[in-house]
């Protein structure tokens, strides 16, 4: 398949703070990336420069075989774009807001109505797309958004956090709403703080840090670089955290991850069932009280604790806030 999105060597710089140093990407006809890393990595940085939002200090983007640097006007045109917030007019219906979007495109009055009655059918917004967007949920909200972002039916498609803050039900609607897109030929560059969502929708995955590609692959290629088996302990009691960690420790685990506020310790295994049946006796013996106990296979969690050091965090991009606040007042 042909690459739709291509950068090489970007970079960029807001004084002494490094976003980008030298990232490569390639996404081809029809497939999803996920560009993953944690908070300051340089992925909305990344995502300004692909959109022509943003002026690389140095390297080359092209979309869909057009060079961003000479002709950025024309790229535009095979571009949607849903961002962090829904870039709705909350005063305005649904409908209307599509309606507008068309029309910004140079779509007649005619053309401009048909295309916003089709996506507020397709988007699941019929009972609702005659209601200002004030009265919308935070899902109808950034359906109607993904929407306005496919009204001039772009070949390439940046999703920057999609779904971030929606319940369950939200999430699915909208990830059906991407395969379906990418079925009918779209190009999908997303970024994410979930890492389910990246092993659901992306066909291939880079992880940046420091501006700088870290892993690059399929998401089970990902998940095999970090080993076997995990096991993962619950605990019912605070203080039965520290207890459970120790006893790992004294059982031959290392490399153990804690989450205190679920009370989860987790670290890879090998030995599997048999490790298990050691491990929850001595858990007993040392009075240790469990809600849960599991033995799973890797996830992308696992891979990008391994990999970057780090949780999954919040939606802010702290180093490309800072960097966006500098270019600001520059």
């Amino acid at each position: 398949m042909n690459p739709t999105i291509t950068a090489s060597g970007l970079a960029k710089r807001y004084g002494d703070v490094v976003a980008l140093d030298g990232l490569d990407l390639e996404v081809p006809e029809g497939t999803v990336l996920g560009l993953l890393g944690p908070n300051g990595a340089g992925k909305t940085t990344a995502v300004r420069i692909l959109t022509t939002l943003l002026e690389p200090d140095a390297g080359e983007v092209t979309i869909a075989g057009i060079n961003l640097r000479t002709d950025p006007g024309r790229a535009r045109g095979h571009i949607g774009l849903s961002g962090q917030n829904a870039a709705v007019d909350e005063y305005l219906t649904g409908y209307e807001n599509l309606y507008i979007v068309g029309r910004l495109y140079g779509f007649s009055a005619a053309d401009s109505r048909a295309r916003a009655r089709t996506l507020i059918d397709d988007f699941a917004l019929t009972d609702a797309g005659d209601r200002t967007v004030k009265t919308y949920s935070g899902g109808m909200r950034r359906r109607l958004d993904l929407a306005a972002a496919i009204v001039a039916k772009p070949s390439v498609l940046f999703l920057d956090e999609p779904t971030t803050g929606l319940d369950p039900n939200s999430r699915n609607m909208l990830w059906g709403t991407i395969r379906r897109l990418v079925e009918n030929g779209s190009t999908v560059l997303l970024t994410t703080q979930y890492m389910d969502e990246a092993d659901q929708l992306a066909d291939d995955i880079v992880v940046i840090a420091e501006g700088r590609e870290i892993a690059h692959g399929r998401p089970r290629e990902l998940k095999r670089t970090v080993g076997g088996d995990r096991v993962e302990v619950v605990v019912e009691r605070d203080d039965d955290v520290a207890a459970a960690e120790a006893t790992l420790r004294r059982t031959g685990l290392d490399d153990i991850r804690i989450d205190s506020d679920s009370r989860r310790l987790t670290a890879p295994v090998s030995g599997g069932p048999e490790t298990l049946s050691d491990l929850l006796r001595s858990l007993a013996e040392a009075d240790v009280r469990l809600h849960d106990v599991s033995l799973r296979q890797p996830t992308l969690d696992d891979v990008f604790v391994t990999l970057t050091g780090h949780g999954t965090t919040s939606s802010d991009d702290e180093r490309d806030d800072a960097a966006s606040r500098q270019e600001v007042n520059s």
